[in-house]
């Protein structure tokens, strides 16, 4: 356990060998990354969605070579759009035994939620009816202890903090699957949904929302809330909160409500990356940062308009970065993207003090 926590503290490249040595004979590696409260402070992590097995993964050793503390997945790390458990058993062995993934596995430690082809239907909800078994394969895939509370209760949602006070990272992984009602068809071209407004439908379920208020409550410098769809805005098509608006305003309400300050969205899904910003009404901007394209993207969509997109879309195979500089007083963000070679497609940085609410100064 030593050994694990410290490579968090992107040790130097000899005794980053030797933690290495030390993590591939472990048997579970996301306890490398469950250090709450006390935990080495967080620098450097990448994450991204969408890796289909039975394509090419060459993008897990330029990942690597960015040397990331942490690597979250933000879902669809198998397609695999079935009941049989069977066949997702070998859809995820087939993932497990690519070279460049079972490299990197055993190098950075992964959180990860589901997706909806991880999970099992395009798209789907909480009438998928093998979701059980499915959430079980997923946290078997990912190594998640038997203690976890990810394996007492229904929903693979999960919080995490790591670093001393004033140094604070916290990690939300909400899963947007297993309790989600059905979506509305949208008959536009644009638009596979429309806004559903009916009160009674839910996204996370009250479980996981009194959960996120918890979370939310608990004291940290910056928070990563992780969502497997888009937050901010329509998503060219695909899946979004804004499906369900309610929902999205609960969101918004629940940080606001809290307190919460530091807030980030970070999400997958789409096939493309995408930097947005907007006003959830929380006293400071909200961003919405999506990496959606480890094996395959679809640069069509990222053609479509996005009025709070901050750069223009990019639809090649990449990652995300998120970098923190504690140093300064104020301390610096950067969140980047970069391509299938690991040059930096952009860039963008935010001092902690723009994701706070601004004080009103009274003559």
């Amino acid at each position: 356990m030593s050994g694990a926590v410290d490579f968090l503290a992107r040790p130097s490249r000899r005794l980053r060998a030797v933690c290495l040595a030390s993590l591939a004979a472990t048997a579970w590696l996301p306890a490398a990354a469950a250090e709450e409260d006390g935990g080495r402070t967080i620098e450097r992590l990448a994450f991204g969605s969408c890796s289909d097995q039975e394509r090419p993964q060459p993008i897990w050793d330029v990942i690597a070579a960015f040397e990331p503390q942490l690597f979250l997945h933000l879902g669809d790390s198998v397609y695999s759009d079935t009941e049989d458990m069977a066949r997702r058993r070998a859809d995820l062995a087939r993932q497990a035994a690519i070279p460049e993934f079972r490299r990197f596995r055993q190098q950075v430690p992964i959180l990860a939620i589901w997706d909806d082809h991880d999970y099992g239907v395009n798209d789907g909800g909480a009438d998928y009816p093998r979701k059980e078994e499915a959430e079980k394969l997923f946290l078997d895939f990912f190594a998640e202890p038997e203690g976890s509370p990810r394996r007492r209760r229904p929903g693979v949602y999960d919080a995490r903090i790591f670093g001393p006070p004033g140094r604070r990272l916290q990690i939300i992984l909400l899963d947007g699957r297993s309790f989600r009602s059905p979506l509305e068809d949208d008959p536009s071209p644009y638009r596979r949904y429309r806004p559903a407004t009916d009160p009674s439908k839910t996204l996370l379920g009250e479980a996981q929302w009194t959960w996120l208020e918890e979370q939310l409550r608990r004291p940290a410098e910056i928070r990563l809330i992780a969502s497997g769809i888009q937050v901010l805005g329509y998503a060219a098509g695909f899946e979004c909160w804004k499906n369900l608006p309610l929902e999205q305003e609960r969101l918004f309400a629940v940080i606001r409500e809290t307190g919460a300050e530091g807030v980030l969205f970070l999400s997958g899904d789409a096939h493309f990356a995408q930097l947005k910003r907007g006003d959830g009404g929380v006293g400071y901007p909200l961003y919405d940062f999506t990496a959606s394209g480890l094996t395959h993207s679809r640069p069509e969509a990222a053609e479509r308009p996005a009025p709070l997109a901050i750069y223009p879309p990019f639809g090649g195979i990449h990652f995300g970065t998120v970098e923190i500089d504690w140093q300064p007083d104020d301390p610096e963000i950067i969140l980047g993207v970069r391509d299938h070679d690991g040059r930096i497609v952009f860039q963008h940085r935010i001092r902690l003090s723009e994701l706070r609410p601004r004080q009103e100064v009274i003559d």
